[in-house]
């Protein structure tokens, strides 16, 4: 029996979808490793805001940055790369940096559509597959190291990256990190542990180190699990649960307040705060290469570091 009443449903509307002249309906190495040599129009991910209210995302198997203009939602493509690029983040400065699965953490010019390595290995080893990133307020980026990882080979690892380019391994007993994103006071480190169905809580002292990670939630059923995170400004956790064509909304304390149901496909894979008053969630459902949108309760906490 559960120990909280069921969440209150909240439902979504497509806002956009992916244009007819950017599907390109194409096999691509990621899509024979990952869904058995199917052809892709596309596979979004990663969205995020920039200032100006434009949202940016990833497209997974051929290696584009998409952006969506603030006033008419037009699609274009910022960048066309060889890459896998997953998680998307946007600097205070403007710069936008890319969790890339092929090689690392790549930083992207949105002027000028260049991309340049930005943090590719870690002493002389690569990474497994770097899956997300998200900056706290000093410009300090935490990113997950993914790769195949899960239950049957719990060595995930979770990155920190310090202002002054220390990189610091928190963790690396993760099955399948995923989507993260801090606290509302920067204590503690929400962790999208895909592979376990699960959310994990790893405290951040300001003393450094790791300890007393533990479970946050512990979610059940769909065919995948928790994956890109969001944070609105009471603390509570919006949870995109790939699989189940939902995101869920739990308070701090880990309670289900709402679920947000996908009006699409079943594959909602990352989520992000804008629109107007920053009061509506944007969930990317890779399999229809849709953007939904729905109205929360709360505003979204801003993604942007206050440095730059």
């Amino acid at each position: 029996m559960s120990l909280y009443p069921p969440p209150q449903n909240i439902e979504t509307e497509v806002f956009a979808r992916l244009p007819d002249e950017l599907r390109l309906n194409a096999r691509s190495d990621w899509a024979d490793a990952s869904l058995g040599g199917a052809k892709l129009a596309g596979f979004l991910e990663g969205p995020s805001f920039d200032r100006d209210g434009n949202l940016y995302v990833v497209d997974i198997p051929f290696g584009r940055i998409l952006r969506l203009s603030a006033d008419t939602a037009e699609w274009s493509v910022i960048a066309d790369y060889d890459g896998e690029p997953n998680g998307l983040k946007i600097h205070s400065d403007g710069t936008i940096y890319i969790a890339d699965y092929r090689n690392g953490i790549m930083k992207l010019d949105p002027d000028t559509g260049n991309i340049t390595p930005h943090c590719t290995r870690v002493k002389m080893e690569g990474f497994k597959g770097c899956n997300d990133l998200v900056f706290a307020k000093d410009g300090t980026m935490y990113f997950t190291d993914q790769g195949l990882t899960g239950l049957h080979d719990p060595t995930g690892r979770v990155y920190r990256l310090h202002t002054d380019g220390r990189l610091e391994c928190m963790i690396d007993t993760v099955p399948s990190p995923n989507g993260l994103v801090p606290d509302l006071n920067e204590g503690l480190l929400y962790i999208a542990v895909t592979r376990a169905n699960a959310v994990w809580r790893m405290p951040l002292p300001k003393e450094g180190g790791t300890f007393k990670v533990g479970l946050f939630v512990q979610l059940s059923g769909g065919h995948g699990g928790p994956d890109g995170m969001a944070l609105d400004t009471e603390g509570n956790l919006a949870v995109c649960h790939a699989g189940m064509g939902s995101v869920w909304l739990f308070s701090k304390l880990g309670e289900p307040l709402y679920r947000v149901r996908s009006c699409e496909g079943l594959h909602t894979t990352n989520c992000a705060y804008g629109g107007p008053d920053n009061r509506y969630l944007y969930i990317t459902e890779s399999d229809s290469n849709t953007i939904l949108r729905a109205e929360m309760p709360w505003p979204g906490k801003t993604m942007y570091s206050h440095i730059g």
